[in-house]
């Protein structure tokens, strides 16, 4: 039989004291921040404990068995974040430093670019004034043993020699080196230090007057980079820019909002946040930026992300640069990240961001369907979106006007304002087999090999491109070295696409060099009609200044 205690009692006693105290508190206080908080504490007290925290309890303290409570949060708290945006993620401890390493600009290592086409760890690149610098260890180098445990030709996975090589800074690290001309093994001990990671990949003069930056991801350095860079191209002679964003995914807002600095006038609106209470906090240009009246290009694809479309967004929105490409991804949700005592942290979405002209350019989702959220690139393509500009449809309603008078649309990324589409024109089946197959990549590692004394005395572009140029039979070399690997020649297709096999060979090799992205990019561009487009747009305003 069921009996009043105390608590069925009194209970409703205390919540009817409870809202009428709300009441008068709303009634007298108004409908601000504070009253939220009030009438949030009072629900907490209409309920013991919430629902999820209470069924952790139970198991926990009345389950037949026992359970390892952390890693029953392991499962559930993922499940639990699935239910939110697709863009608010947990992420476990072990995994921290491997997701945030590429943004804080540094980690801990002996400062080498090394590959492992062939089982054997080959140094590419020494970082200059780095610990393996130190050591005096080369490119062309091969690691065959660290810390006296045979690597080489043990088909060690390539994550696994990383690890080996990284450690705190300060440890020591013993390698067996082979060195081309010596029969023996050279003893190497290298003192791990600090190693930059640059979110600028690339910086150089493209053409008269006209400079380059290729940035890969918005770091905790990229506004200090971009300073370095802008006024290393100025001395230069660089008055025009192009800026390549094209497979930037994002990163930190406090960066982007600093490179756009760079480029707009004082009080031009960069973007604009809100949270779930509509909360905004706005943010403008102060006027210090050295890049004011420098002409720029923005360079975008599917690939460019969040940070990436709000520099490009603030720039179109402004009419203070052109966005040549194709359309971009569609991100426009802030994350916070939350750490948790373990080492782990949730990255949750707290609010949406907005262009100047008050575009949001997230395009659209379902709650809980990830899968069709990250099909919808491969459904662009699908479409002949990458193709052509006309498969690509907004809704009128989210059409919004520049201050110069310029269409643009949100609802699904920024589209740019030439729209440039994914050329295969040179894509045959020979160049799919000897670039899908690694075979063109390998062939520039044993190029880079035969040819390392006049690699390693490269120090500028010009150098690197008459040392290429010096080299008449590459495409010929290379025909011959991929039919020792299995690929007979087809002429027809060869014909057809010699211009990217050459374009690809050279870019490889100059990246083998000490000018790294730099010596690519240089190379790879001719090819690259993103990059040619953009040239001749900053080329044709030449001409009519």
């Amino acid at each position: 039989m069921y009996k009043n205690s105390k608590y069925t009692i009194l209970f409703p006693l205390l919540l009817a004291a409870g809202v009428v105290l709300g009441l008068l508190l709303g009634q007298y206080m108004g409908r601000n921040s504070t009253t939220s908080q009030i009438k949030g504490m009072l629900r907490q007290m209409a309920l013991p404990t919430n629902k999820l925290t209470y069924t952790l309890s139970l198991i926990e303290n009345q389950y037949v068995d026992s359970v390892a409570m952390d890693s029953l949060a392991e499962h559930v708290i993922p499940l639990l974040v699935k239910e939110l945006d697709p863009h608010s993620v947990y992420i476990p401890a072990a995994e921290m430093q491997q997701l945030n390493e590429p943004l804080e600009g540094e980690f801990d290592g002996i400062g080498v670019v090394f590959n492992m086409a062939t089982d054997t760890v080959i140094v590419l690149n020494v970082i200059p004034q780095g610990p393996s610098d130190k050591a005096g260890i080369k490119a062309g180098d091969r690691i065959i043993e660290i810390n006296d445990t045979l690597v080489a030709g043990q088909k060690i996975p390539q994550r696994d020699v990383v690890k080996k090589l990284r450690g705190p800074r300060g440890t020591t690290v013993h390698l067996g080196l082979g060195r081309q001309g010596i029969g023996e093994l050279v003893g190497v001990d290298v003192v791990r230090d600090k190693i930059p990671i640059k979110s600028i990949e690339s910086a150089f003069r493209i053409a008269d007057g006209i400079g380059y930056i290729k940035l890969g991801q918005f770091a905790r350095t990229t506004s200090a980079e971009m300073e370095q860079a802008l006024a290393s191209l100025r001395a230069e002679g660089v008055t025009k820019l192009i800026f390549d964003l094209r497979g930037n995914s994002g990163g930190y807002l406090d960066q982007a909002i600093l490179v756009a600095n760079e480029f707009l006038h004082k009080e031009q609106l960069i973007v604009y946040t809100e949270d779930r209470h509509h909360q905004q906090q706005r943010e403008y240009a102060d006027g210090t930026g050295s890049a004011q009246d420098m002409e720029v290009v923005v360079l975008i694809d599917e690939g460019s992300a969040s940070s990436s479309e709000i520099l490009a967004g603030a720039l179109q929105d402004n009419d203070r640069g052109t966005i040549v490409g194709r359309r971009s991804f569609g991100k426009g949700l802030v994350q916070r990240q939350i750490p948790y005592s373990d080492g782990s942290a949730l990255r949750l979405t707290t609010a949406r961001y907005y262009t100047p002209t008050g575009r949001s350019i997230q395009k659209p989702y379902t709650i809980g369907d990830d899968e069709s959220y990250e099909e919808d690139i491969w459904n662009r393509y699908r479409n002949n979106e990458f193709f052509s500009a006309d498969s690509i449809h907004f809704a009128d309603s989210l059409k919004r006007t520049t201050p110069g008078g310029k269409v643009v649309y949100g609802g699904g990324g920024i589209m740019p304002d030439v729209f440039v589409p994914a050329d295969t024109t040179d894509v045959t089946k020979y160049f799919v087999e000897v670039a899908g197959r690694n075979i063109l990549y390998r062939y520039t590692i044993e190029y880079a090999d035969r040819h390392r004394e006049a690699l390693n005395a490269v120090k500028t572009i010009p150098e690197l491109q008459a040392l290429l140029d010096g080299d008449r039979g590459l495409v010929e070399d290379f025909i011959r070295y991929a039919a020792r690997q299995g690929v007979a020649p087809n002429y027809r297709d060869i014909a057809r696409s010699r211009k990217l096999i050459e374009a690809q060979l050279r870019a490889y090799i100059g990246r083998n060099t000490a000018l790294e992205d730099n010596g690519f990019y240089a190379n790879i561009y001719p090819v690259d009609n993103v990059i040619v487009r953009a040239v001749g747009i900053l080329n044709e305003t030449r001409e009519n200044d």
